[in-house]
């Protein structure tokens, strides 16, 4: 066999590209995994289309960044990897290294190689829905880095599977297992420190925080970008209007306060289609909202990652679409502008019902529901959750209530309207005048409801004073307050109310609560 070997000098060439092109430091970034055919995973009657090779997808500035997945066993016959690209290269249709069950896919490399001079970059993903492990020892988790530094990196070896292309790192899309990953990332650091060019560390977390398997990781190796699983998760892209469930607020802290690395980038990670994941799926225009949102909330943005390449070709040029809109307004090298803090900062006095909003260290934070103690940042579990980044601090501070753990109605527990989001409550008790109903739509249970909306309920007008979910009118938490009789019947939800609801909504957060995990030949998409 030939040993394949890399002067500094060609090193330098491929990398001078590279650098150029591509830039970690953007916010409008597009990440597409390849090599497990999704599409025709999720469409075996339709092979015309199945996936294609890596250079057709990097014919233009669409994608970024491809992981190619997977290596899905570290430890393989001979003692080396398994590696499984569906229906591109497998051990079966394209033979193995002697003595190894390592396929031998060296013809990639002029396709890796072509990407790569166009300013992509192509890093190695390890792991998947069925793949990856732990390691039995740090000493272990070292040898292995040695290894893939060897096999896919700037190392030397007789069995490279991709000859000589040499990728620009590796990702963790670890679902399983979690030991000693953090001696693995270090390992490759020391070798990375060492080159003559530039090499990436990546992961693929799931949505829910901290990530079951890399959590620890994550919290003591550098990263220069995650790529987050928002989908086949409650806390998905479907649930981006319920801040109980959407969470990419927690994944900013941890980057910007946890993260070793503190300029690392987290980037949305959503399913290319609705055949791609068992939930999480969005429309692109819902897509295009979700990420300029998030871009102007959070400055650890870096763009969208899709699964996968096939699924997003054949959705209309899904990656294409997402490379435009984020394009328009996205920016490189940092300058994230800071909105001031508007809400009133937290107080350790105050009174908190679901939807209210204060200010706290550096963020703006809404109630998941009844909320007591101060907001905090690494806690999936607290009651609060932040949605956007700020600076300052508010002049105000919400007024102290009773010890009461529900609100109160006084002029002193909720502010004015000139300090809070929340309308003020007056101390007068009358009774409702009512008003016509005409046009109000019923209050359902799977709707979320902005402040101002209405809504009828046993006969009776009602207008949401927070934003809520699943708050009953007439319940006790204050969410509602009650207008008085109905004088009209209900007929079409009104205009205000169309715009208000997200589209799907209920059909949506049910498949979000819904954590499929629809197993397929190839890949980890429907994991």
């Amino acid at each position: 066999m030939t040993l394949f070997s890399f002067s500094v000098a060609a090193l330098l060439a491929a990398a001078s590209g590279l650098v150029q092109a591509y830039d970690n430091t953007c916010n409008s970034n597009v990440v597409t995994y390849w090599g497990q055919n999704s599409y025709g995973a999720a469409n075996p009657s339709n092979p015309a289309n199945y996936q294609k090779s890596i250079e057709f997808y990097c014919n233009d500035d669409s994608i970024d960044v491809f992981p190619v997945a997977f290596v899905d066993q570290f430890f393989s016959t001979g003692g080396l990897p398994h590696l499984n690209l569906a229906n591109t290269c497998n051990e079966k249709d394209n033979g193995v290294f002697s003595g190894t069950s390592l396929a031998q896919c060296q013809f990639l490399a002029a396709g890796i190689k072509t990407c790569q001079s166009k300013g992509k970059i192509v890093t190695l993903s390890l792991g998947g829905a069925t793949g990856g492990g732990s390691f039995g020892s740090d000493a272990q988790a070292v040898a292995f880095a040695d290894t893939i530094w060897n096999l896919f990196l700037g190392g030397s070896s007789s069995t490279r599977p991709f000859g000589d292309a040499v990728l620009d790192g590796v990702d963790l899309d670890i679902e399983s297992g979690s030991n000693n990953y953090t001696h693995f990332v270090n390992r490759l650091r020391e070798k990375f420190a060492g080159a003559s060019k530039k090499y990436y560390i990546t992961a693929a977390p799931q949505c829910v925080y901290p990530d079951a398997a890399l959590s620890s990781t994550l919290n003591n190796a550098h990263f220069d970008a995650i790529y987050v699983q928002f989908y086949n998760n409650p806390c998905g892209l479907g649930n981006f209007n319920n801040p109980a469930q959407w969470n990419y607020g927690i994944w900013d802290y941890w980057a910007r306060n946890i993260s070793p690395n503190k300029n690392v980038k987290v980037y949305i990670g959503a399913p290319a289609s609705s055949t791609a994941a068992g939930s999480g799926y969005v429309t692109l225009d819902t897509l295009k909202s979700i990420a300029q949102t998030t871009r102007s909330s959070f400055p650890s943005f870096g763009g969208i990652m899709f699964w996968d390449a096939s699924q997003a070709y054949m959705n209309g040029r899904l990656d294409a679409a997402t490379k435009s809109f984020l394009k328009a307004g996205g920016s490189c090298g940092g300058g994230f502008v800071f909105s001031a803090c508007k809400s009133p900062a937290w107080s350790a006095s105050g009174n908190y019902p679901a939807g209210s909003k204060v200010s706290y260290q550096g963020y703006e934070w809404v109630a998941k529901w009844y909320a007591s103690g101060p907001p905090v940042g690494n806690d999936d579990s607290n009651t609060w959750r932040a949605v956007s980044a700020c600076s300052g601090s508010s002049g105000s501070t919400l007024p102290g209530t009773t010890t009461s753990t529900k609100p109160v109605t006084t002029t002193t527990s909720r502010p004015s309207t000139t300090t809070t989001t929340r309308p003020a409550t007056s101390t007068t008790t009358s009774t409702p005048s009512g008003g016509s109903c005409s046009g109000v739509a019923a209050w359902n249970s799977a709707t979320a409801y902005s402040a101002g909306n209405r809504v009828t309920y046993n006969g009776r007008l009602w207008e949401a004073a927070w934003w809520s979910y699943n708050e009953t009118p007439r319940g006790s938490s204050g969410a509602w307050v009650d207008k008085g009789a109905c004088t009209a019947k209900i007929s079409a939800i009104s205009v205000e109310q169309k715009a208000s609801i997200p589209k799907e909504t209920a059909k949506l957060q049910a498949a979000a609560v819904n954590k499929e995990k629809r197993t397929i030949r190839f890949g980890r998409e429907n994991n």
